[in-house]
């Protein structure tokens, strides 16, 4: 069972930070090939999630501005219902938003994955957004809902590999959080 982070998160210290030499091997990745990566995920999110979308309502012509403050590159992510995207930009990011939340990567992990409650993690400055606050209430009470699963997710994105690849890594990925202290999945997650 994949480990849930019962973090006080009121201790700074506490959220992992993505380790600078492997943010820097990251940041040499081509964005071209990031969003070949992204945009079959956010294709998959779209379909088996359709109410995040929906719930978005008016601030689903709102671009986010996904920002890890620990990797080399934020993502802009435009939900528009029939045709989301998301791509990676570098930093300093030049391209338009409209809503920014920024924190470490585990942070928005744990947010997304449920181990963490984006309110709690806002109050205590490891989190920061700018433009508009209704949006990202709004996303982030969508996101919720949905309980997102991103291996789930990524594992049906792949095909029908997905699922061969998503068993040994429900096995894998259950230690690696306990190591890291990063959730990167969601508690009771769904298979793929």
């Amino acid at each position: 069972m994949p480990l849930t982070m019962d973090l006080d998160v009121t201790d700074q210290t506490r959220i992992p930070i993505f380790p600078l030499p492997m943010a820097r091997a990251l940041g040499a990745i081509p964005l071209p090939v990031i969003r070949r990566l992204l945009e079959p995920l956010i294709g998959t999110v779209a379909r088996r999630h359709p109410s995040l979308f929906d719930r978005l309502g008016q601030y689903a012509a709102t671009t986010f501005l996904i920002d890890p403050t620990d990797l080399p590159f934020a993502f802009r992510l435009s939900p528009r219902p029939g045709a989301p995207r998301i791509e990676a930009v570098r930093k300093p990011v030049g391209e338009p938003w409209d809503a920014r939340i920024a924190g470490p990567l585990a942070a928005l992990l744990g947010m997304v994955h449920g181990a963490l409650d984006g309110d709690a993690l806002f109050f205590s400055r490891d989190l920061a957004i700018e433009g508009s606050t209704e949006a990202i209430l709004a996303l982030r009470n969508a996101i919720d809902d949905a309980e997102i699963d991103l291996l789930a997710e990524a594992s049906a994105a792949l095909g029908p590999v997905g699922p061969i690849l998503n068993r040994p890594a429900r096995v894998v990925l259950p230690i690696v959080e306990r190591l890291t202290g990063v959730a990167l999945t969601r508690a009771g997650g769904r298979p793929a």
